[in-house]
Order: C-alpha cells, then structure tokens, then sequence
C-alpha cells in the first residue's frame, strides 16, 4: 500500500495493512505455523505505528484538540493494552493453546482502537491542526517508524522526551535480532 500524504492518510494507510494481514491470518486452519509468521508480521508493524503515534501523533492531539489530554491518554492505554498482548503472544507458537486465545484478543483490541482513531480522533484533530502542520506530522511519524522497535517493550516509556530518546537504540536491537532469526520474513 502506499505511504505518504499527511499523518492520518499514514495512519490509516499503516491500520488497511494490519487488518488485511489479520484477515490472511484467520483464513488460516488454527495451528497453521504460517500463524505465527503473520502474527509476528502484525506485531512489527503494530509496534513501530505505536512508537510513531506516541511520539508524534498524541502530542499533536493534546496541543490542538479540545480535551486532547484524556483523548491521548486514552490512546495510549489501548496501546499498554495491545503490547501486552503482543507480548504475551511473542513466546506462543502458533499450536499453543494460548495463541487463538491471545490473537483474537488483540484483533479485538486493535480493531476497536483503529475504529476510535478513525471515527473520533483522527476528525477531530483534521478539524483542529492546521494542514501544513499535518503533512510535518506525517513526515515525522514515517521517519519514526523507520528506526521504531519491532518487538513489544511493554515497560519502555511511551510518551515524549523519553520515548523519542529510546526508541531508535531499542528498534536497533529489535531489528538486529530480526536479520538474525529471520523474524518478520514472509515466507
């Protein structure tokens, strides 16, 4: 899918390509080690989004929207919510009793997320950020995402300045531990 244009057209362009590997995944019989592949292919692209959400995004809706604050915050426990699962599913093969269990929930949890993004937050900060702002913002969340973890870091920090500090040394071993197992490879 294509990348580019301002933050939310990032965004949501990032949530079409997770959901159309979700999809893949529960076309697949339970058990299926190509499962765990898009399961691992989800939580890299979840993981970097978030990174790039919180340290972009959510400061940009506590600058400009209206009761930014509660929104943000709300944001990002569905995000402590997600990388725990993520986590939790990170040690589970694909023919674990858990992983049907933990995967659907984080579907669940990740769709819900992306339908209040899109429904709720996304308008309202189209409506309160001024549209040159919005492309910068969009800039910058692709460059995140280019240096963001790949793995789940439920205890990282996930707000600004330490998030921004972290992120890059912590995506660097992320991916470095990636090229080496294979992690993230379409089969």
């Amino acid at each position: 899918m294509g990348h580019g244009g301002n933050v939310i057209q990032e965004l949501t362009t990032d949530h079409r390509e997770v959901e159309e590997i979700f999809g893949r995944l529960e076309a697949l019989p339970p058990g299926s080690p190509e499962r765990k592949d898009l399961c691992d292919q989800a939580t890299i692209e979840l993981v970097r989004h978030s990174v790039a959400e919180e340290a972009y995004l959510y400061p940009a809706v506590r600058e400009h929207v209206e009761d930014g604050d509660a929104l943000a915050d709300k944001e990002i426990e569905d995000h402590a919510k997600a990388e725990q699962l993520m986590k939790d599913l990170e040690g589970c093969r694909a023919d674990d009793p858990r992983f049907d269990t933990l995967m659907t929930q984080l579907m669940s949890e990740i769709r819900s997320h992306v339908t209040d993004e899109e429904q709720n937050l996304f308008p309202r900060l189209e409506a309160a950020c001024p549209p040159d702002a919005l492309m910068k913002l969009g800039d910058k969340v692709r460059q995140a995402k280019k240096t963001a973890p790949t793995r789940p870091h439920p205890s990282a920090p996930d707000t600004p300045p330490a998030n921004k500090l972290l992120a890059p040394g912590a995506g660097l071993v992320d991916r470095l531990r990636d090229a080496l197992s294979g992690r993230g490879k379409e089969s």
